[in-house]
């Protein structure tokens, strides 16, 4: 991840050494000056004093223009970049996972991830080198500097700095633990709020406010005593720091008398001496709260990256083909697949569908039809078998390719907070607005654009919440129609429709499917009399094949479906 930005990174490493040897070089040389102004006569000042001053305030002057090469280094050239750097690796990420990763994981908590993330990654990498790194250094340099006046004063600040990491280090496994569990919870909050504030007309038509406050406020106490028992740790690491840093001093300046009454240290001493005490102990205490932030942060990291950088459940296969579909035809030969921690659905499903067939599936609720054609788009992953389109397993060709050769109209269309021109062409980026504005006229849906505020331009809303059901999916029609695809899988693509609008779209729908696989998913079977051919599921199998009129001589389960119907729809389940 740092491997863009070598520069900057050799400029934090080269300021961390710079303030470390400048946290005993200027203490040393203002020691040069006081010991001179004790020895010398008041009419010499300017003489011996000269020298140093001129020295002390290069360092001063060195010291801002080394942290303006690092502003400009790091805080314009790298930070602003990296931010950018980890937000689109992790975005591709995040866009390659399957389906089932998406059903495991809140929208709004994947969200927070990528967000701590892009925030937290820059600031432990700053912590690392600007205070670990840094101020190490420094502590070495103040040590031996300190060795040089007397040995009982490096000793001292050895004993210190011994005691206060070993009571760091062993607050560290609790530290990165209750960090950890308080970031979950923070997501978790995040992800609860999303979810409700985007169900927000089913918390009101059920009249279910009060219980979804009461669920986040348990959620909220959990968080609240995890932070708490987190600051705890935060307390007696502080609590111990700056109690041991008063004997500290205290016996820094024990030494320092003695040393002076004995004719061993001088004038200097005394302000070298505690001037570097005092700065250790300022970097100290900052460093305490570094080791707070790293802690939060690399719980924040390790959680987040935990949860985005599982391994791929469907990946392309090394040397993966591009899919070309030139016909149509769809075999699944012994299919067998389940769900995860679920008995099996598909056992040896074995069919053919001819090129540019019209197919209808029907058959109760969980009987497997949405699963089949999921399988046909490789939204999930097939135990064993396999699935041919043209004779090409779905499983040697890209993802990307399989996909764009379907056009699928769900009952439920996806919209994004964009326009709808923006909705529509996303089908085809490509394509100009005049085939856009087509394809709308095809799906019936102008009218109502046209009322819009903007027209084209207007925004749909989250999820297209600004518009009807029926709008909703007229555009995702007319954005189906755009791609043109090859293949077509419709799920109750007409079903948010009044009657008059559905007679209009399934003229448009059936000259859409010419020359077309076409796969119809629907529970209304009046729908599926003009197709080729239907296939009836029952459990994971397909139990009848035939016309409709041919699976209504059978007399089987169609017949049941058939005659079951009220108001031409089909019964949840038997």
């Amino acid at each position: 991840m740092m491997k863009p930005f070598p520069v900057a990174i050799g400029v934090m490493i080269l300021v961390a050494i710079f303030f470390a040897i400048d946290l005993s070089l200027r203490p040393y040389v203002l020691k040069i000056i006081l010991n001179r102004i004790a020895e010398l006569p008041p009419h010499n000042v300017f003489v011996y004093l000269t020298g140093p001053v001129i020295v002390y305030l290069t360092l001063m002057f060195t010291v801002t223009s080394v942290y303006r090469l690092y502003s400009y280094f790091v805080d314009i050239k790298m930070i602003p970049q990296l931010r950018q750097y980890i937000a689109s690796s992790i975005f591709k990420i995040l866009l390659n996972h399957s389906h089932h990763y998406y059903q495991n994981n809140f929208s709004g908590s994947l969200a927070n991830k990528v967000s701590d993330l892009i925030s937290c990654i820059p600031d432990i990498i700053r912590i690392c080198i600007d205070r670990f790194l840094s101020n190490g250094l420094a502590l070495i340099i103040a040590f031996y500097t300190l060795w040089q006046v007397n040995i009982k004063l490096a000793f001292v600040l050895l004993v210190w700095i011994s005691f206060f990491m070993l009571v760091s280090l062993l607050r560290l496994k609790r530290l990165v633990y209750f960090s950890r569990e308080w970031s979950e919870g923070g997501s978790v909050i995040t992800g609860k709020i999303v979810d409700t504030l985007s169900n927000i007309l089913s918390v009101w038509l059920f009249a279910r406010q009060d219980k979804e406050q009461e669920s986040l406020e348990l959620t909220l106490k959990e968080v609240k005593n995890a932070e708490i028992k987190l600051q705890w740790t935060y307390f007696w690491i502080w609590f111990s720091y700056g109690y041991s840093h008063v004997i500290c001093q205290g016996l820094s300046f024990y030494i320092l008398m003695q040393g002076f009454q004995q004719g061993e240290l001088s004038v200097g001493d005394f302000g070298l001496v505690l001037t570097i005490n005092f700065a250790i102990s300022d970097f100290l205490w900052e460093l305490t709260k570094d080791f707070s932030d790293f802690s939060k942060y690399l719980g924040r990291i390790s959680q987040a990256l935990q949860i985005i950088m599982v391994p791929y459940e469907i990946q392309d296969q090394s040397g993966a083909n591009t899919l070309v579909v030139t016909k149509g035809t769809i075999t699944f030969e012994e299919v067998e697949f389940h769900y995860k921690n679920a008995k099996p659905l598909f056992v040896n499903l074995s069919v053919h569908l001819e090129a540019g067939q019209k197919v209808g599936l029907v058959g109760y609720s969980g009987s497997g039809k949405t699963t089949f054609v999921n399988l046909i788009l490789r939204l999930f992953e097939i135990k064993s078998g396999r699935i041919l389109i043209d004779n090409n397993n779905i499983q040697k060709v890209t993802q990307e390719s399989l996909r764009q050769a379907i056009g699928m109209i769900p009952q439920d269309p996806g919209l994004f907070h964009r326009t709808v021109m923006e909705n529509v062409r996303y089908a085809k980026t490509e394509a100009d607005d005049q085939a856009v504005i087509e394809a709308v006229k095809r799906a019936h849906a102008e009218d109502f654009i046209t009322a819009l505020p903007e027209s084209y331009q207007s925004i749909v809303g989250e999820k297209g919440i600004k518009l009807s059901g029926g709008q909703r999916q007229r555009l995702a029609i007319a954005r189906t129609i755009l791609k043109n695809a090859p293949i077509l899988i419709l799920d109750e693509a007409t079903s948010q429709l009044d009657s008059v609008t559905e007679s209009y779209i399934q003229d448009s729908l059936w000259t859409l499917m010419q020359d077309k696989t076409t796969l119809v998913i629907a529970h209304r079977l009046s729908t599926l009399l003009r197709m080729d051919r239907i296939l009836v599921f029952d459990q994971g199998k397909i139990v009848e094949d035939g016309t409709h009129k041919e699976l209504l001589e059978k007399g089987g389960l169609y017949k049941t479906l058939w005659e079951a119907q009220v108001g031409g729809f089909l019964p949840e389940t038997r």
